[in-house]
């Protein structure tokens, strides 16, 4: 772990920095620290766990799905938090990432309104998730498994979540050793496949 001064990340810095494993978050202080943990947690594709209650209420599509349609307010979302990572430096370097299309976001809807997603950046065949939020109840379980479709769907090998927690693991995340992790991100960048 390093740190940096509390600025925008260039965005060739910050893709850099995701194909060799690093990815930053933000102090108390806004300063931006980077982060290769030793043990990373995936979501192998196989392994999304679905409960019978989130499965009924996908088939009734009580919530509307997209992809890419409001970005920044899922990650604004996801920073409106009484303790979080996500600086308005942060805020701001991702909005360019996805602008040159490197970051996206998947959204769910109740009535028109954002109640819930995620969002992250893809190189070639990887896809590092970084943050979700939930305004009802599992608006961005819905938003993880939409992703995983559209992944699966793209060719994509791998899923990377960062740091496990109880929710993750709930869904079907585990635990590699960052030399696992390593080889298989070098495998993912190197596809062709593309997000959109």
């Amino acid at each position: 772990m390093t740190s940096g001064s509390k600025s925008i990340i260039p965005s060739v810095q910050l893709l850099n920095a995701y194909k060799i494993g690093l990815f930053p978050m933000a102090d108390r202080n806004g300063k931006i620290n980077w982060f290769e943990p030793k043990a990373r947690a995936i979501l192998p594709f196989e392994n999304l766990k679905i409960s019978r209650s989130l499965k009924a209420k996908i088939k009734k599509n009580i919530y509307e799905v997209t992809i890419d349609k409001s970005f920044k307010d899922v990650v604004q979302n996801c920073a409106s938090r009484n303790e979080t990572w996500i600086s308005d430096e942060i805020i701001e370097s991702y909005q360019n990432l996805f602008k040159l299309g490197f970051a996206h976001s998947i959204e769910t809807r109740f009535n028109n309104e954002l109640v819930g997603g995620l969002y992250g950046v893809s190189i070639g065949g990887a896809f590092y998730g970084e943050s979700m939020f939930s305004k009802l109840t599992d608006a961005s379980k819905i938003a993880l498994v939409k992703l995983v479709e559209h992944l699966t769907l793209k060719k994509f090998i791998l899923l990377d979540c960062q740091f496990i927690t109880p929710h993750l693991k709930s869904l079907g995340a585990i635990e590699i050793t960052k030399n696992e992790y390593i080889i298989l991100l070098n495998k993912a960048i190197k596809l062709k496949t593309k997000f959109n």
